[in-house]
């Protein structure tokens, strides 16, 4: 790794956090981003949000599998 941040990888990494606030808060009755930005059969903006949320879904698939597949770390013993 050459030490940058990939910046896809941080807004796919927010928009994830962003989304999985926003089902813990379904499962209590409340949508924050339809209560923003409208009902989901009404507001282009909010079927938006919800693509967006998605793809970085699918985008983060590759990291996840790289992290799970690098080999593991070992400590050094002296």
């Amino acid at each position: 790794m050459n030490g940058r941040r990939d910046p896809l990888l941080i807004i796919s990494a927010i928009l994830l956090i962003i989304g999985g606030l926003n089902w813990l808060l379904v499962a209590f009755g409340i949508n924050i981003v339809e209560a923003i930005f409208g009902a989901v059969a009404t507001s282009i903006l909010t079927k938006l949000i919800y693509i967006l949320v998605g793809l970085a879904a699918i985008y983060m698939l590759y990291p996840l599998y790289q992290w799970l597949t690098a080999p593991a770390e070992r400590p050094i013993i002296r």
